[in-house]
């Protein structure tokens, strides 16, 4: 069934970007005064945002192939194949190694990559590995040289309100950048991807951006631009990127392994209800704890609610979906849970998939 928003709206996801807000009031200047300006925090930051042109081929449903008669007839292969070549944006995170992130869906299918520095410089650049879950690809240029990483910042501090700035190759037109705020953190309920914690801002994004960065004003990585919402495909102020610490986890497994593996601990989760639960809203309850599971064997029940996770503070269920099904297998995650109104913390160890205690809350969310 179509949701409201989904009627509403299309969720665009080709290759993202951002356009400008609305027009920010102009300051009143002194004769001979500095005008306010973010070009030094441009050129410090926008050597690491890279173009991508992808070519690929691609096998689709022949719609001919429905019809009994043209397959008696005429023989009609049952798929076609076809070509795509695309462009995308990426971010150097490592110069000496040569590694970039991007989108899983601007590179997925592909056969070659090729990469455009700010400079104009260009590159081949092979795909590492590929998290469709969370939408994250790495990549690794052939031959690195001069090129120019950024910095990473820290997303779980970022609040509503923040400045930031998107850079990308939007329509392809070139290296471009557009600003904004932060508008909500956490978001999630898109239906994009297995792991939704996207910071939405009002900084435009088209077809192009999709991979580019999000940084705020000390020129720090906190997010790769990823969709939008859009009554026509265009921007109109509803962007989303998926928050850099979520990226970076899964481009260290990647690195490491060219994959991603979850663990499980084996709970149910439901969010709060401020009626029900006393007026509190923000943590995530626990509604069932499997036998034999991590959750079980570190102490965790039924009825306990979550409210930190290795210190960081827990908004919704969703979110703690989000910490545990990034966490590698045997890491351990210090939670604070909440039991008849008395804190404790509890330290749990993440185990590997297991059909005795893998519960559908901590599975991806399902693409629609």
């Amino acid at each position: 069934m179509r949701t409201r928003v989904d009627r509403l709206f299309a969720v665009v996801i080709a290759g993202l970007i951002l356009v400008s807000p609305a027009a920010a009031q102009i300051p009143n200047l002194k004769a001979g005064g500095a005008v306010p300006t973010l070009a030094p925090l441009v050129r410090e930051v926008t050597p690491a945002v890279v173009n991508i042109a992808v070519h690929g081929k691609i096998r689709q449903d022949n719609p001919l192939y429905r019809d009994p008669l043209f397959r008696e007839f005429f023989d009609v292969p049952k798929q076609l194949e076809k070509e795509i070549n695309a462009t995308g944006s990426g971010v150097i995170v490592d110069a000496q190694k040569g590694y970039i992130l991007t989108n899983n869906h601007v590179v997925e299918q592909v056969a070659s990559v090729q990469i455009k520095t700010k400079d104009g410089r260009p590159f081949s650049a092979k795909v590492i590995g590929r998290d469709p879950a969370t939408d994250i690809a790495v990549l690794r240029i052939q031959s690195p040289s001069a090129l120019k990483a950024i910095a990473f910042g820290d997303s779980d501090a970022l609040e509503v309100g923040d400045f930031v700035l998107a850079i990308g190759n939007p329509f392809g037109l070139g290296q471009t950048v557009t600003s904004g705020l932060v508008s909500a953190l956490g978001r999630t309920g898109l239906g994009k991807q297995g792991y939704e914690d996207f910071i939405q801002t009002d900084a435009a994004i088209n077809p192009g951006n999709s991979g580019g960065a999000l940084v705020n004003l000390r020129g720090e990585l906190i997010g790769i631009n990823s969709a939008i919402i859009s009554p026509a495909g265009g921007n109109v102020g509803i962007g989303f990127a998926i928050p850099v610490n979520m990226a970076r986890r899964v481009m260290e497994q990647i690195i490491e392994k060219g994959r991603v593996e979850r663990g499980r601990i084996g709970i149910s989760l439901r969010e709060l209800n401020p009626s029900t639960d006393g007026g509190r809203s923000e943590g995530a309850r626990i509604a069932e704890v499997s036998p034999g599971s991590p959750a079980e064997v570190a102490g965790l029940r039924k009825g306990d609610i979550v409210l930190r996770a290795d210190e960081r503070p827990i908004h919704s269920a969703a979110q703690l979906r989000n910490r545990i099904g990034l966490a590698r297998i045997g890491e351990q995650v210090r939670l604070t849970v909440e039991r008849s109104g008395t804190p404790q913390n509890v330290i749990v160890a993440v185990g590997p998939p297991s059909e005795a205690y893998t519960d559908q809350s901590e599975r991806p969310v399902q693409r629609r």
